[in-house]
């Protein structure tokens, strides 16, 4: 049953992106007759992440029928892991089908947001110059959305083509050119497999290796694609099936969970027996193998990223980056080799958050420096001092094994609770207590260090300089969105409403 329309003052919302967290929040207010709200899109399209990212062989690690809206799960997805493109596609659907479009601005990059106390609104204030105003602000721009570029001695001086994998060079041919890719996450275990063949030869540069477990991965046939469309039961069951088996498969990065070893069994039995039939060369196969518990880094799911690396024209190099030169890179054995294109591998500024934007809240302090020492929120959503400032997506809510998708559509639905109070109640702003977003992160960090296998050691985005993990959730999905099922007001500092909000329409 849809939740009824809110009745008293009209509360004004700004959401901030259109990828699945910004266009899934805009789905869940409408539903419950709440239109107050604008989306501000820095870019000229829906999309966030899958907007952005175009790197050859794009493509997700969760299977399209959870990685995918509950609202909205019947698309006719072509792969059972969907492409860059198809799930832009998805996302455009979504937007158009749901009247979502409407609502957007875009060109509109925020820059910074300041609370008024004294009015209970944002002030908002855009790249381009623009402002707005608005009671709830709602941060959607996720954790992989700012490009991390190391800061390596020279590289100023390269004089070839030199890019982020986020910011994917278009315009070049690399057809028997020399290219070296620094970085061997997700992103890298896509596009090297894709620009292999073509290449003359391929450096790449190896911090650390990862778990890689087999992608089983295909098309849908002609024949399932009728059955999926004409009994819509099996795209359902086939998406609970899903679900369940990665709520099996996190118990291996919870080292205390009932299902942990026969989990972590299954996940290392895979990647050894990928790795025996894919890379035959014994030296190689030692630079490939981890040597930390599985799910401390990311796992790689890929049939084509071990075949590429052991291929004659590439060369893995575990020495470390030195420095770049004019012609190419200088590893820290001292070797320098000369490559035509570098391209950063290096992920995103996951720990960052909000980053670039400032954000002020109450007495003048920002959340940058409220995070000096590693981000934290209450139900990785709210901060105290930050009165009804929501981040979908936020510190210490991504996950190892599963779907992000759902882990938003939870959080989506908790802050529609809290705008559904603030206009049924009358209440100008929500304002976590600090006593339950210290208690809250006190839990996150003893689970974090104690019984998950996040701060086990490894290299990864998950943790902070410091070592302390303020990206992933320490449990199950369904234990996350139990956890958020219901607002509880008595977490917050309240305040009565003290004048009609404005809605958010930039100047």
């Amino acid at each position: 049953m849809s939740p009824s329309p809110v009745p008293s003052q009209k509360v004004s919302i700004a959401i901030i992106g259109t990828g699945f967290g910004g266009l899934g929040q805009a789905y869940y207010l409408k539903q419950a007759g709440i239109d107050s709200f604008t989306i501000y899109e820095k870019g000229d399209d829906v999309g966030g992440t899958w907007r952005e990212n175009t790197y050859p062989g794009a493509a997700c690690d969760v299977p399209s029928h959870l990685y995918s809206f509950a609202f909205e799960p019947h698309y006719p997805w072509a792969y059972r892991y969907g492409k860059q493109t198809e799930i832009l596609a998805y996302l455009k659907h979504v937007a158009d089908k749901h009247d979502l479009r409407r609502h957007v601005r875009f060109g509109k990059e925020l820059k910074a947001a300041d609370f008024d106390e004294s009015r209970g609104l944002w002030q908002l204030r855009f790249a381009d110059g623009s402002t707005a105003e608005a009671q709830v602000l709602i941060s959607s721009v996720g954790q992989l959305h700012k490009p991390a570029i190391p800061a390596i001695k020279g590289a100023e001086q390269f004089q070839g083509a030199a890019f982020h994998s986020a910011r994917w060079r278009h315009d070049l041919d690399f057809t028997g050119k020399r290219v070296a890719v620094i970085g061997t996450g997700p992103s890298a275990v896509q596009f090297v497999p894709a620009l292999q063949p073509s290449v003359a030869r391929m450096d790449v540069y190896q911090r650390s290796p990862g778990w890689t477990v087999p992608k089983v991965d295909r098309k849908f046939n002609a024949f399932e694609r009728a059955l999926l469309e004409k009994i819509p039961l099996l795209h359902d069951l086939d998406r609970a099936r899903i679900f369940w088996w990665f709520e099996f498969l996190g118990s291996a990065l919870q080292r205390k969970a009932t299902f942990n070893k026969p989990a972590a069994f299954i996940f290392r039995t895979a990647a050894k027996l990928l790795m025996k039939a894919q890379v035959k060369d014994p030296e190689l196969r030692r630079k490939l193998t981890p040597d930390y518990p599985v799910g401390c880094k990311r796992v790689l799911l890929s049939n084509e990223w071990l075949p590429a690396l052991a291929s004659k024209n590439v060369e893995l190099v575990t020495d470390g980056v030195r420095e770049i030169t004019p012609t190419g890179i200088v590893a820290n054995d001292g070797t320098h080799r000369e490559v035509d294109a570098i391209i950063y591998g290096t992920g995103f500024e996951a720990t960052g958050f909000l980053a670039p934007m400032t954000i002020t809240g109450r007495g003048g302090q920002t959340l940058n420096e409220r995070w000096q020492g590693g981000a934290e929120a209450y139900m990785g959503m709210t901060v105290s001092g930050f009165p009804n400032l929501f981040i979908i997506y936020g510190p210490n809510t991504n996950l190892g094994a599963g779907s992000i998708i759902y882990m938003l559509e939870a959080q989506q639905k908790y802050v529609r609770q809290a705008v559904q109070a603030l206009s049924s109640k009358s209440l100008s702003w929500l304002d976590v207590k600090p006593q339950r977003l210290g208690d809250y992160n006190l839990m996150l960090r003893r689970r974090s260090k104690e019984d998950s296998v996040y701060e086990t050691g490894c290299h990864s985005w998950y943790i902070t300089a410091d070592g302390k993990n303020t990206v992933s959730w320490v449990g199950f999905m369904h234990e996350y969105a139990k956890q958020v099922a219901t607002l509880k007001l008595d977490d917050f500092e309240q305040r009565a409403a003290v004048a009609a909000a404005p809605q958010a329409i930039a100047a």
